[in-house]
């Protein structure tokens, strides 16, 4: 597997409020980041206090947006796509099914993040279609801890 850097991160306290942009963030494993919609049991399709595996964290390629950006003529932005952490030099769509580390939180890749109507009724039309294969991955927090944006993203060995 090959490392990758972590870019961003954004949270947001409601499903459907926006979303914030932070430098760092505690990941709590089996929740989610403190404070966001995941851990608070407030994700637009969670169930009750219920937090499932796959609704802890989503990641993002920043190479994906701005393939997506490019061919459909767009200007998607890491906080349009609702996901929690921004990557680069990683491929989020392999992790699927994989332990991985970001800085020192051990995250498992459980399915992919594909978008869906309710991304695009609180984005723009043409961000669905656009993110099709390339909308990122859902995952479960294993191993809690601080993660910071340019952190190491890597295997685990």
């Amino acid at each position: 597997m090959t490392t990758g850097r972590l870019e961003a991160i954004c949270i947001t306290s409601n499903a459907a409020d926006g979303m914030l942009s932070v430098t760092s963030a505690e990941a709590i494993a089996g929740e989610g980041l403190a404070t966001d919609r995941y851990a608070e049991g407030r994700g637009a399709f969670q169930k009750g206090d219920v937090i499932k595996d796959d609704e802890q964290i989503t990641l993002i390629e920043q190479e994906a947006i701005e393939g997506a950006s490019r061919e459909y003529d767009l200007n998607i932005t890491h906080s349009d796509t609702r996901r929690n952490l921004l990557t680069s030099s990683i491929s989020v769509n392999h992790l699927v099914g994989k332990d991985f580390y970001v800085g020192e939180v051990l995250i498992r890749g459980h399915r992919l993040c594909e978008p869906c109507g309710y991304l695009e009724k609180h984005t723009y039309e043409g961000i669905e279609k656009a993110l099709i294969h390339r909308g990122g991955l859902r995952a479960e927090i294993l191993e809690g801890g601080t993660i910071s944006v340019g952190d190491t993203i890597r295997g685990k060995d």
